[in-house]
């Protein structure tokens, strides 16, 4: 049932606007040539919902089209516990209103790294939700409530996210992966037919490699991976999909580690201003932004 409801979305977030290819952040092949279009506000705010056996499960799947980040809250509708994964500063009002609305007790605001393409909103949200924690990898250096490291899990009622370190976009790029519905929240390490840049923060291509297909390829092929962005309109992949058809990460690692250096990407827009932010919860020299809840 999961597979036909996340293909569903797949094809409905597909329907709206196509996405030039050409992203700092992208770090994927030219073998796709893409159309652009204006990005139509339908998908600028859509919020993607999946019945997973029952209503044990909240997930909503939340998107911003400045940065292209996608936002996931994960939910234990008995307990009403929550987790939010890669929130956005200009979007807060809406994770916020959500979770509200929900009747959710949001217990951890979560980042897979120290992100350089947006202001992370964990730090407005603890702001709004006084009981909830700020979660990022030890490693990262950065200011957080809860620091976590390999193996370590994060609890919200009766389920658990594994926290598996997944370098080589940055040091401290971390994927959630949760068992019992299998899926993956892989961050910037592996995305939807590419992954992360390795030119900037830390990067590393051999390190990239060896996580991607330790820690992600290695787990069973019928999960379903989150990324923390796509700049395409698409909203998940699986495990056997990147095995088979990512034009990247299934080239042996000498060549990986070629392409990856021959990439020659921009400079990110907003990098001076997110990563400082991003090292105390996003709220270091920033203004306020305007909502767009």
């Amino acid at each position: 049932m999961l597979s036909s409801v996340c293909g569903s979305l797949r094809r409905t977030l597909c329907n709206g606007s196509v996405l030039a290819s050409k992203h700092p952040f992208l770090g994927r092949s030219n073998a796709l040539k893409l159309e652009t279009k204006p990005v139509c506000t339908r998908v600028m705010y859509r919020s993607y919902s999946a019945n997973m056996h029952g209503q044990e499960v909240v997930f909503r799947q939340l998107f911003d089209n400045t940065s292209f980040t996608y936002t996931y809250l994960l939910g234990d509708a008995a307990s009403k516990e929550a987790v939010l994964i890669d929130p956005v500063i200009e979007l807060v009002d809406r994770d916020v209103r959500i979770v509200k609305e929900l009747g959710l007790n949001l217990k951890y605001a979560v980042n897979t790294h120290v992100h350089a393409d947006h202001v992370t909103g964990t730090g407005e949200i603890k702001k709004r939700i006084p009981t909830c924690k700020s979660v990022i990898a030890e490693c990262s250096q950065a200011k957080a409530d809860v620091f976590i490291n390999e193996g370590d899990g994060i609890e919200f009622g009766q389920f658990k996210l594994e926290c598996r370190s997944t370098p080589g976009h940055t040091d401290g790029c971390f994927t959630y992966v949760w068992h019992e519905k299998g899926m993956a929240f892989t961050g910037d390490a592996l995305l939807i037919r590419g992954c992360g840049r390795t030119d900037f923060q830390q990067g590393s291509s051999e390190a990239l490699y060896k996580s991607v297909h330790g820690k992600i390829l290695s787990l069973p092929e019928q999960f379903i991976l989150y990324p923390a962005h796509d700049y395409t309109g698409q909203t998940s992949t699986t495990v056997r999909e990147e095995k088979n058809h990512n034009p990247r990460l299934t080239k042996p690692i000498d060549v990986f580690i070629r392409i990856m250096s021959e990439l020659n990407l921009p400079y990110p827009k907003q990098l001076d201003r997110a990563l400082p932010a991003n090292m105390v919860c996003g709220i270091f020299d920033t203004e306020s932004p305007p909502s767009k809840s």
